[in-house]
Parts: structure tokens; C-alpha cells; sequence
């Protein structure tokens, strides 16, 4: 693996601090929202929402930038740039207010029309690729979280997406593209229908039959209408962008008379944000390696015992619905306590409850998912906008009279992953490959 994530650990403060070569060709950002009535309507409080939730969290990551710029546009009446190129990180007060302007636009009024909306949105875009251009010969040239020279541009919309798409390939064919890393449509779904544009639509297909598509990345997403959809759209940017080699080589071990081994080049992808990113949490549970890391961080007198941790049950899980994946940090084992201070009804009682408790969830093949109570701290002293994350776990039963706790990851620092299971079986030549020379799958 090279070294651009390489990690480093201090000793001092057990925070995670990674390579300054890590997340170093993340491309600066552009959201263009379409505000367009009636849909903006349905479309406002749901995005908007999911807008300052992953603002609050981003402004917040300790580590690495993962967002250097971010330029936001509303398309509504007219075009509007309502948020110039500015560096994410210590701006949340300003990135609020921005969201807040957003949620301002009105969703009433007259219907503007399809190719209206889609021209707007094709104008928004190359004032983006304008305005990222003269940020960039105006900035310092050795500003390092602006040192990359690439933009990508995310279209909000409620327009049908291909309709957009074409309209964008049309318009900007002959457009300056050579900042544009690539170019991502993202059609929200909802009640609404564009009936009366259904004839230009075709018109667009018809005109951009024989168009060839961007030099660039086109994409075009589908999401539903609310702000787990969006949050996951967004969280994509706080993921490395760079794709200039492989992060990973896996060496498969041959037989003795063909020593090279045969090299199965890999990419590692981040699935969730390590909480020990998100200093303003620290009782988050960063370290689970001992019983006093997990216990709550509470001021008590020395010749008192730290009160026991609270978990309250949310959620009933299938077991086979748990993906490995979102799991973090080391397990603990829970047991019934034999706690002396316990008379021995109460610790009979309580025996009996956990025995219960793990029967069930072992006959049923199911699942506990826990949220920490929080505890109750003093907001003195406080200032500023910052995120709140709760720490997760999830309970696992055993044949054993006991469960396994685990930490688990949550909502906010979940990032994307699309694993599609495989429908093909691998090629006849590959498989060879790797059963001949691999001495490990056939030693049997």
C-alpha cells in the first residue's frame, strides 16, 4: 500500500493523524440546487436538511481536507450564486446561513417549464467553471488545501434526469472543460410530473441522437425524496477522489518452482469516519480496548466508583441483515453481573432475565442495536454551531451464557458503498491462475 493513508498514531492525545500526502487531489465542489415551484416545495425542507446536517459534520472532521472549496448556486426565478468558492473547514457559521437563504426561496408560483429550467442549469454550471477559474488565478499558490486544480459539479433537480443530462451534453460541448473533473446529475423523485414538457423532452432525444458525450465524467443518479438519500449523495465528497494508482497489492503465494506470486492489485475505500475525527464527541467511544474506555467520562470524588454505562435498546435486528462492515473497535463481553452489593434475590432475578434475554435472541437469530444514553452536561462555556453523534452498539448473542457488544457505526459517519453481489462466474483463464500458482486453495 502506499502511503497516502498511511496513519499515524500520537501517543499523547490516541487520535488517529494521517499523511499529509492523504485526500491531496480532492477537487473542489459545486452544488447547483434547481428551486424551481411547484416541486421545490416537496423538495426544499427534506434537502435543506440534509444540507446542515452534512455541513455540521464536515466543518468539524479533524485529519485531512476533504472538502478544500464549495461553491453553492440556486436555480429559482433566475440563477443566483449564493454561496462564492470558500474553504469548508471553520466557515459553518457561514455555510448555515447559506442553507438558511436556501430554505428562504419560495416554493409557490408560476411553473417555469422544463427547458427553461434545463437552460438555467446549463448557464449555472459554466458560471461554476468561471468562477472556480478566477478563484483559482486569484488564490496563493501555496495554499495547499487549494492546490488541485479540478472542479466537480452536482446538479440537484426534479426535472427527468436523461432530459437534463442531454441538455447539458448539448449545451456545453463546445464549452472550456478542461477544470471539469466530472459532472454528476442528481434527479430527486417526486409526486409531481413535468406533463406539459414531455414534447421537448423527446425533442432534446431526438436533437442529441448523434451528440458524443463530454470529454468528462457524466453520471446521472436517482434518489428518493428524503435526507438519508441526499446525506448519502453528499457524504461522497468526504471520500479520497484521487484514483491515481492502486492503494493495495495482494500477494498470492505460488509453488517452488515458480517463485514470482502472482499480484492482485486492489483499492481500499473508506466505509465509515473514525469518530476519533470528530473532536467535539470525545465520549463517542474512540477506544473500546478496556472496560475504563467504555465506561461514561464523569467527574466523581475519589473515593467513588464511575456509575455504570446506560444502554437503551432502539432497533430489533436480523442477524443476517448486520454487515461486518459498519463495525468498529474491539468487542466486550457482557455477563450477568455478580456484583456483591446485590442481594441474592435481586441477583437471582437479574440472572434469570439475562439468561432469558439470550435465549431469545439466539433462537431467533436476532440482534440488539443500542444508542448510549448521553449523559447530562453543563452548556456553559459552549459556543457555536457543532454536530452531535451518539455513540451506537450492537448485541450479540452466544451459546454461551453471555453477548458480545460491539460498536457500531453511526448514521452521521457512514459513508457510501455500493457493493452489487456478482451474477458472472470469473474468467476460465483467472481462475486458473489463481488455483494453479496458489498452492493455498488447492492444498487440501
Amino acid at each position: 500500500m502506499d502511503n497516502r493513508k498511511k496513519p499515524v498514531v500520537s501517543s499523547n492525545s490516541g487520535k488517529v493523524v494521517f499523511s499529509s500526502l492523504s485526500f491531496r487531489q480532492q477537487p473542489a465542489r459545486v452544488l447547483i440546487i434547481e428551486a424551481l415551484p411547484p416541486w421545490w416545495s416537496e423538495t426544499c425542507m427534506v434537502l435543506c436538511d440534509a444540507l446542515d446536517n452534512f455541513l455540521s459534520l464536515a466543518c468539524c472532521l479533524d485529519g485531512p481536507c476533504r472538502i478544500p472549496l464549495l461553491s453553492l448556486y440556486a436555480i429559482s426565478r433566475q440563477q443566483e450564486c449564493l454561496l462564492p468558492f470558500v474553504q469548508v473547514r471553520g466557515n459553518l457559521a457561514r455555510l448555515h446561513c447559506c442553507v438558511e437563504e436556501l430554505r428562504s426561496l419560495p416554493g409557490e408560483g408560476c411553473v417555469r417549464g422544463a427547458a427553461r429550467g434545463a437552460e438555467l442549469l446549463r448557464q449555472a454550471v459554466l458560471d461554476s467553471l468561471q468562477q472556480f477559474k478566477q478563484y483559482m488565478r486569484h488564490s496563493s499558490t501555496g495554499n495547499q488545501a487549494i492546490s488541485n486544480t479540478s472542479v466537480e459539479v452536482t446538479v440537484m433537480t426534479s426535472q427527468p434526469g436523461k432530459d437534463i443530462v442531454r441538455h447539458l451534453e448539448l449545451g456545453l460541448k463546445d464549452a472550456d472543460l478542461v477544470s471539469l473533473k466530472r459532472l454528476l446529475v442528481v434527479q430527486v423523485q417526486c409526486t409531481g410530473d413535468w406533463g406539459q414538457d414531455t414534447s421537448s423532452s423527446e425533442d432534446i432525444y431526438t436533437r442529441a441522437e448523434d451528440c458524443l458525450m463530454l470529454g468528462t465524467e457524466v453520471d446521472l443518479q436517482l434518489v428518493q425524496n428524503s435526507a438519508f438519500a441526499m446525506e448519502t449523495v453528499l457524504k461522497t465528497w468526504l471520500q479520497e477522489q484521487s484514483g491515481e494508482r492502486e492503494n493495495l497489492h495482494l500477494l498470492l503465494p505460488s509453488h517452488t518452482d515458480s517463485p514470482i506470486p502472482v499480484c492482485v492489485k486492489c483499492d481500499m475505500q473508506e466505509r465509515l469516519l473514525s469518530p476519533a475525527l470528530i473532536g467535539l464527541t470525545p465520549d463517542l467511544g474512540v477506544k473500546t480496548e478496556s472496560i475504563q474506555n467504555f465506561l461514561p467520562a464523569v467527574k466523581v470524588s475519589a473515593n467513588q466508583s464511575s456509575p455504570p454505562q446506560r444502554l437503551k435498546v432502539i432497533k430489533v435486528l436480523r442477524a443476517d441483515g448486520v454487515c461486518e462492515s459498519v463495525l468498529y473497535g474491539l468487542p466486550l463481553v457482557i455477563r450477568p453481573t455478580i456484583c456483591w452489593q446485590l442481594d441474592w434475590d435481586e441477583m437471582e432475578t437479574n440472572h434469570n432475565l439475562f439468561h432469558a434475554l439470550c435465549h431469545i435472541l439466539r433462537s431467533r437469530d436476532l440482534f440488539l442495536l443500542l444508542q448510549v444514553e448521553p449523559v447530562q452536561k453543563s452548556t456553559a462555556g459552549g459556543s457555536g454551531p457543532c454536530v452531535c453523534v451518539y455513540s451506537h452498539f450492537i448485541l450479540q448473542p452466544s451459546p454461551s451464557l453471555s453477548l458480545l457488544l460491539k460498536p457500531v457505526v453511526s448514521r452521521e459517519l457512514l459513508l457510501p458503498c455500493s457493493l452489487p453481489v456478482s451474477t458472472k462466474d470469473p474468467a476460465p483463464d483467472a481462475m486458473q491462475m489463481v488455483q494453479v500458482r496458489s498452492y493455498l486453495f488447492v492444498r487440501n
